[in-house]
């Protein structure tokens, strides 16, 4: 089932997606678990086991079509755990930090950086003038657990969703007198506008296998990442082992788990990209400005599209 938000007269709903039909689950059912997403992942299995009730019969009264919907950020996640350097390809592009590979880079975001499907990307270059995209899987937790073992951790996931990673490159790479590289990953992660996520989150359930998804990046039509997700260094549920270690996971946090090849950076000499060929794929030729047009896709949860704004 793929489950999202819109906003109808200053108000988020929630709605379950029937292939272009968007059905209003509160407006179906008076229940408290459809006031939102986090309350409809706080109420677990049996709330949605009413969902799927409804999505197979749903009344005319709660249906509209999808298209003529204001979609928002599916949910605002209290905390977002974010592992860097997590693609093989990846790590072969860009200048490494002595522990790039060697264990998870855990960042953090929070809801402040999220924004919805068709949101603008606000390009500050007061904040940078290096404004990259990397399109992830995004998983969204719903049962809560403290040092989660590896073989049990999918049985903790509500569903999935698609995240834009977005990035000041020139704030987060960073070089010593030595020639060391260090990542500055606060203010080069963590910034308004800097997590599109959606445009829905599709149950667990309906993605058996999170190893076995592609993903895909186009900036302006042009094709600039696809992989699948079986090239993750850490898979899901061990990342969800690793987080699960600091915090008690809990329903509605939201784990990110890293981006392949293809990022701008990699074209970058000056920060010490390294751009590996790939059939299909075209090359950055710059990052990011104002009227570029970001769509980041992973099959079986949808496409997220984000223009890319000036401030204001």
């Amino acid at each position: 089932m793929k489950l999202g938000t819109f906003i109808e007269n200053g108000e988020r709903r929630l709605f379950a997606q029937n292939d272009e039909v968007a059905i209003d689950l509160l407006a179906a059912d008076k229940r408290d678990a459809f006031a939102s997403m986090k309350a409809l992942i706080e109420a677990g299995d049996e709330a949605l086991r009413a969902a799927a009730e409804i999505v197979g019969s749903p009344p005319a009264q709660a249906s509209r079509p999808l298209a003529g919907l204001r979609l928002a950020a599916p949910l605002m996640p209290s905390t977002v755990l974010c592992s860097g350097s997590n693609y093989h390809a990846h790590n072969a592009e860009k200048a490494n930090s002595p522990l790039s590979g060697r264990e998870p880079e855990f960042f953090v975001k929070t809801s402040d950086c999220v924004i919805g499907h068709g949101d603008g990307i606000v390009c500050d270059q007061r904040l940078t003038r290096k404004l990259d995209c990397e399109t992830e899987l995004a998983v969204v937790i719903g049962a809560p657990g403290r040092h989660i073992p590896v073989e049990t951790a999918l049985d903790h996931v509500f569903g999935y969703t698609v995240a834009n990673d977005v990035t000041a490159r020139d704030r987060q790479v960073r070089h010593t007198p030595e020639g060391t590289v260090y990542y500055e990953l606060g203010r080069g992660k963590a910034f308004d506008a800097s997590l599109p996520l959606g445009p829905v989150i599709t149950t667990a359930a309906d993605i058996p296998d999170p190893q076995a998804l592609q993903l895909s990046t186009s900036i302006n039509g042009d094709p600039r990442q696809r992989a699948s997700t079986s090239d993750m260094i850490w898979s899901c549920a061990e990342l969800i082992h690793f987080f699960s270690i600091n915090f008690t996971l809990k329903p509605g946090m939201v784990i990110l788990t890293g981006t392949p090849a293809g990022t701008a950076w990699s074209v970058d000499a000056e920060l010490g990209g390294s751009w590996q060929a790939i059939d299909g794929l075209v090359a950055a030729t710059r990052y990011c400005l104002p009227g570029d047009e970001v769509i980041s896709e992973i099959e079986g949860i949808g496409r997220l599209g984000n223009p890319v704004v000036a401030p204001g």
